[in-house]
């Protein structure tokens, strides 16, 4: 079936109307794990998201099209302790792989990418955005919270640890021990639910509240991925607007001081330490792993390259060692 089939047979098999009252199919763009579509049926204005089993992406990259389960299942948990920060779902068929859910749009909803790339002011989007994530880590860190939609450390070793971590070993052989650590760390833990894919482009503001989207990664995992990976776009957007880098820089510890405040399942100063160890490995991966960023000229990657294996080398142990490291590096280019 082409899109346009799929979306009029999920809307008939969540029973959101008849084939008849589909009125619009408009592909979306932006993803490469999935074919996303605005849908209109009636008067109801959606979203339909259906997982591909092959991403779109110039290195092989296989994935399991079940992780459409998982991110229907983490958007759930979401809208049941923060409703502000997650959009209304309509349902999901297991059958498609495929999930409807509310179509994010008003006046003053805009993707937090567009507002980076664009340099418009800051308007406490890494305060809210690491608010949020803590409140998330928090809640399912506690006991008793239900971890078995979750399981998915096998998805998350495909989708996460082998495309950027272990496929950047294999272009910088003397990181390949340091990066392997750093995968077998993330595939043994368990602490909290992660989304795995935590990056401006999947998030957008509504009326300033963050509604994070495309959590096809959701697992039980290391807290630590989600903010490392979140902070890596801010260092990759520092690299790509020059004139902003000392702004976007900032972030990184504003970030952290909203988010700390959450830690309690273990030392904070140990969180920050495996992030601030994370950080320059994901952010060499944007370069050099199977899913380079697109907005990086030749010349930047190559910036990115010098800087993050400067970090490495340098091995930070806190957020504020990665910021004065970036701009060192950066200053010395």
């Amino acid at each position: 079936m082409n899109l346009t089939e799929r979306c009029t047979a999920l809307i008939q098999a969540l029973d959101l109307g008849h084939p008849d009252q589909v009125t619009l199919v408009r592909p979306l763009t932006g993803g490469v794990a999935s074919d996303i579509a605005e849908v209109r049926v009636a008067e109801l204005r959606l979203c339909a998201k259906f997982a591909l089993p092959k991403l779109r992406v110039q290195a092989e990259w296989l994935a399991p099209v079940h992780r459409n389960r998982a991110e229907f299942e983490w958007l759930s948990y979401v809208h049941g302790i923060a409703p502000e920060n997650a959009p209304k779902l309509y349902g999901r068929s297991e059958d498609m792989h495929g999930f409807a859910m509310e179509f994010l749009t008003g006046e003053d909803t805009y993707l937090w990418k567009d507002a980076l790339l664009a340099e418009r002011p800051e308007r406490g989007e890494a305060a809210a955005v690491a608010t949020l994530l803590g409140r998330i880590h928090n809640a399912s860190a506690k006991p008793g919270f239900d971890t078995s939609a979750f399981q998915n450390h096998d998805d998350f070793r495909a989708l996460r640890i082998e495309p950027y971590l272990l496929f950047t070993a294999t272009r910088h052989p003397q990181l390949a021990e340091k990066l392997q650590g750093l995968a077998d760390m993330l595939y043994s833990a368990s602490i909290a639910l992660i989304h795995g894919d935590v990056s401006p482009k999947n998030i957008m503001l509504r009326n300033g509240a963050p509604v994070i989207l495309d959590a096809e990664c959701a697992t039980m995992g290391d807290p630590c991925f989600d903010v490392a990976f979140c902070l890596n776009h801010l260092m990759l957007k520092a690299v790509h607007l020059p004139q902003s880098a000392p702004d976007l820089i900032a972030r990184l510890t504003e970030f952290r001081d909203s988010y700390l405040p959450f830690v309690d399942w273990e030392n904070p100063d140990q969180f920050e330490a495996r992030v601030a160890a994370l950080l320059p490995a994901l952010f060499l991966a944007r370069v050099d792993g199977k899913s380079p960023v697109e907005y990086l000229d030749d010349a930047a990657r190559d910036h990115v390259r010098r800087i993050a294996l400067a970090l490495l080398n340098a091995g930070p142990g806190n957020l504020d060692e990665v910021a004065a490291g970036f701009l060192k590096e950066r200053n010395n280019i």
